[in-house]
């Protein structure tokens, strides 16, 4: 176990010695996740919002890089979009589906990010079968949000393909269909105009196809879009193997978590801060989604963030 840290304590070592090298076809990587590079925010809808992947990814960077001095803030919304299309009686007509833009000026401006991950597409095609118009306003909203986080200054845009959409009557035949199109437009797109972008729709609908083989029932996601822990986990595997090559990864988070004992409290409490800092900032920010939950002042918080951060800096240190 003790070989192992020393090897992802390396291997996050050997990313910040090489700050400027380009990473998965970006030709400017400014700063590496664990420098003091400001607010680290992820963008999406409810599989972000639900934060596993984000917990376990951060998780994993601490265990790696013991305290970071970046502030991880998860600002998924359920149902949102960055296309502002909504379905007719979406929510049973309780209301349309909220878009990012609606939000974004807000958000930026109280944040202040310097690195963003981006995940958007499931709810973009609006769960109906591919269609060109639907499909170019999904990319005029990729697009634009691109050229609105340049605009307010940041650094670094990592952009996720949307997870695995599993029809419950038609599996891989069904949506999934549009949201694989929609992945390999970002992918073409990431790779003509070099931006950073991590994959994790093609390995989630790889590993889908195996299980099915041995299991045709088996399931990443119960009703077909929200990912268990085993579909956060290879979201989170996927992105922490884009951050730090060659990291040694366990098939299962019950397994990761079996295998190194410390993540086994880093991860309660690191999903605890930004499940508080998440519901906080949306409310602070503001934005067009009814039933959620109403969040905390940003300094109570802030204040409940560095007493947490103080428990996982003391866990952190045991490390070395």
């Amino acid at each position: 176990m003790l070989n192992r840290i020393k090897l992802i304590c390396f291997l996050f070592l050997c990313c910040l010695s090489i700050g400027n090298i380009p990473l998965h076809g970006q030709t400017n990587v400014v700063e590496p996740i664990g420098s003091d590079a400001g607010p680290v925010i992820f963008l999406g809808n409810s599989i972000t919002y639900a934060g596993q992947y984000v917990a376990m990814t951060e998780s994993l960077l601490l265990m790696a890089q013991d305290q970071s001095k970046s502030q991880f803030i998860n600002l998924g919304l359920p149902s949102e979009t960055v296309s502002g299309l909504s379905e007719p009686n979406h929510a049973n007509g309780k209301f349309p589906r909220p878009c990012l833009f609606d939000r974004l000026d807000t958000l930026l401006d109280k944040v202040k990010p310097r690195l963003v991950f981006v995940c958007y597409g499931m709810n973009d095609g609006i769960y109906l079968p591919f269609d060109s118009s639907r499909f170019e306003v999904y990319q005029a909203g990729i697009m634009r949000l691109h050229d609105r986080l340049q605009h307010a200054g940041v650094k670094r845009i990592i952009w996720l393909t949307p997870p695995v959409h599993d029809d419950p009557k038609l599996r891989l035949q069904g949506y999934n269909q549009v949201l694989d199109s929609y992945a390999s437009w970002l992918q073409t797109k990431a790779a003509k105009e070099q931006w950073e972008v991590v994959d994790l729709h093609f390995p989630m609908k790889a590993y889908l196809e195996e299980q099915l083989k041995l299991d045709s029932t088996f399931k990443l996601a119960s009703d077909g879009i929200h990912p268990e822990t085993l579909g956060h986990w290879l979201m989170a595997k996927t992105i922490i193997a884009h951050l730090l090559p060659g990291t040694a990864l366990a098939p299962t988070w019950e397994q990761e978590l079996k295998s190194l004992p410390k993540l086994q409290k880093i991860y309660p409490l690191v999903l605890k801060r930004q499940t508080i800092m998440k519901d906080a900032w949306l409310t602070h920010i503001g934005h067009k989604r009814p039933g959620m939950v109403k969040g905390r002042p940003i300094a109570e918080a802030q204040r409940i963030y560095q007493q947490l951060q103080l428990e996982i800096a003391a866990l952190c240190s045991d490390l070395n």
